[in-house]
């Protein structure tokens, strides 16, 4: 990739874009296809998985009905008590017997072990990130899981020499849709929030945060991939989400249509 890099964005108040901050979990890499290899590796060891039980393993642990996840970007529990709270939920739903210590650390050693090892870029990701570093735009990443994690994920794909400016769910002690967060990854790119856009593929939490918190936010809307099923958004709720300077697009090949009609 030519250009400028994350760390040497300017900034600006003529309204004109001069960086992108991108989600990283299922808006960059595939991490829906991570979990269910890691799911389906760590419970295959506790019981013979039929296709459909696989895909109501991935199902469940998207959707986090009970919310364990959100408590965890809000500092109530740590990241190991809510991936826990989490694996009790499928097992119970399984009907298997409640993991205990011992039970859950194997588990946990399994679920992470091949969550890791298939960790893989979208196929239109590494050419947006080198569309907008080549657009001459400081980019970065904000995310909600841990910076390590994170940082080993951003490296294993390949994208560690343009995305070192993260801000992760323990950066600040809290997550999106904290609009401090998205503050941070602009102050690292040294972009105002203003001539920054922001991309991630949930509606709430990233597009309409980001522009609650005065960024552009894009909402990466990818075919057949919203969590909670494709019609966990309804017309209306999108409607008012481009009512509110939310974009919408289907895949990161239009993003710099985005960034490039807000420099016009």
């Amino acid at each position: 990739m030519s250009g400028v890099t994350g760390s040497n964005g300017t900034s600006t108040t003529d309204g004109t874009v001069r960086g992108v901050l991108f989600d990283i979990d299922d808006t960059l890499v595939d991490t829906a296809r991570a979990f269910a290899a890691g799911l389906a590796e760590a419970f295959g060891t506790l019981t013979e998985l039929t296709p459909q039980a696989q895909a109501d393993v991935v199902r469940i642990w998207r959707a986090d009905a009970g919310g364990h996840y959100r408590r965890y970007v809000a500092g109530e529990v740590g990241i190991v008590e809510q991936r826990r709270a989490r694996v009790l939920e499928i097992t119970r739903h399984l009907g298997l017997d409640d993991l205990d210590d011992d039970g859950f650390a194997a588990w946990d050693d399994d679920y992470r072990a091949a969550f890791a090892a298939s960790w893989a870029l979208f196929d239109d990701a590494h050419a947006c990130v080198a569309a907008a570093v080549d657009a001459g735009l400081a980019v970065g990443a904000v995310t909600n899981a841990p910076g390590e994690m994170q940082r080993a994920k951003i490296a294993a794909v390949g994208l560690a020499d343009v995305l070192g400016s993260l801000v992760a769910v323990d950066t600040l002690g809290v997550g999106k849709p904290d609009p401090r967060v998205f503050h941070e990854g602009c102050r690292l790119i040294g972009t105002e929030p203003s001539a920054t856009v922001y991309v991630g593929d949930e509606l709430d939490v990233d597009a309409l945060a980001a522009v609650e918190a005065g960024l552009r936010g894009v909402w990466l809307d990818r075919p057949g991939r919203r969590r909670g099923g494709p019609h966990a958004v309804s017309d209306e709720r999108l409607a008012e989400a481009r009512a509110a300077g939310v974009a919408v697009i289907a895949s990161l090949r239009e993003l710099p249509e985005v960034w490039g009609s807000a420099r016009t």
